[in-house]
């Protein structure tokens, strides 16, 4: 199971054996992935968007949306080594605390399981959701990825060995940022543009770290939409997002700041 799922399922385990409780937080538990999705989530089994009825299929060889792609990847390429990179490498992990700090300097105040534990909860429950909903496509067509055919490094390559089994398009990481822009978004929605996009940049370093092609980046993102469309009919999704919002409002009269540099994540973010 581990091996039909992944590198998101796989992060999942990780993130649900570090973590404590937060929010409404299932309980962590030892079990396959496919049970570590439905004891993570909002949507129940079966319940996500499908994206085999969502996005086309993958660019073929030779054709233009292929050539679009060759051209994104080689831009990629010329970002390795230097700022842009270093942030790509950061966005790549999933794992919280780690994570949950991601926008935290697009909305102005810290994002923490102690100050903004349902907003932290948010983040770490709909990771489920929007991760895994690109793997019915990830499955069935198992698109290399960038750095099996150009030869070039990766951002993270302690992952490579999973990364050459997993499927390329969509981008599981890519709908996990996008969706969790659009959570954190309505959390501070005086900060939306921001905060959207960070979250477009954390997808686009997906395309930086030599892992994916723009491609599975763009229908990573349609896929982070239409889960986060589905997780609104959740009552308790809604609910959480209300309480999210009062917390980000209490940390900001609070004075909380970003434990990021946030200057330092300018900086790497005009680099590319």
């Amino acid at each position: 199971m581990i091996r039909r799922y992944g590198l998101i399922a796989s992060t999942l385990a990780a993130v649900l054996a570090s973590a404590g409780p937060a929010g409404s937080q299932a309980p962590a538990q030892s079990a396959p992935p496919a049970s570590l999705t439905r004891a993570a989530g909002y949507l129940t089994a079966g319940g996500a968007p499908s994206s085999l009825a969502i996005v086309p299929p993958p660019p073929t060889p030779g054709s233009g949306a292929q050539a679009r792609d060759d051209e994104a990847s080689l831009a990629g390429l010329a970002l390795h080594g230097g700022p842009r990179w270093e942030l790509a490498t950061q966005d790549a992990d999933l794992s919280f605390p780690v994570a949950a700090g991601t926008f935290s300097c697009a909305i102005g105040t810290t994002i923490s399981e102690t100050d903004t534990p349902r907003l932290y909860g948010l983040l770490r429950r709909s990771l489920a959701d929007l991760g895994l909903s690109t793997y019915p496509t990830k499955t069935k067509y198992l698109r290399q990825r960038p750095f099996m055919t150009n030869g070039k490094p990766i951002c993270t390559p302690a992952m490579e060995a999973v990364l050459r089994r997993d499927g390329s398009y969509p981008s599981g990481h890519s709908a996990i940022g996008w969706g969790w822009a659009l959570i954190v978004a309505e959390a501070a929605p005086d900060r939306a543009e921001a905060v959207l996009a960070r979250g477009r940049a954390f997808s686009d370093s997906r395309r930086v770290c030599n892992v994916h092609w723009q491609s599975d980046v763009d229908e990573g993102r349609t896929m982070g939409s239409a889960v986060v469309a589905k997780l609104h009919d959740s009552v308790e999704f809604r609910a959480d997002i209300a309480v999210a919002r009062a917390e980000v409002a209490a940390a900001r009269a609070k004075g909380l700041k970003p434990v990021r540099d946030c200057a330092e994540e300018s900086r790497r973010l005009a680099a590319g």
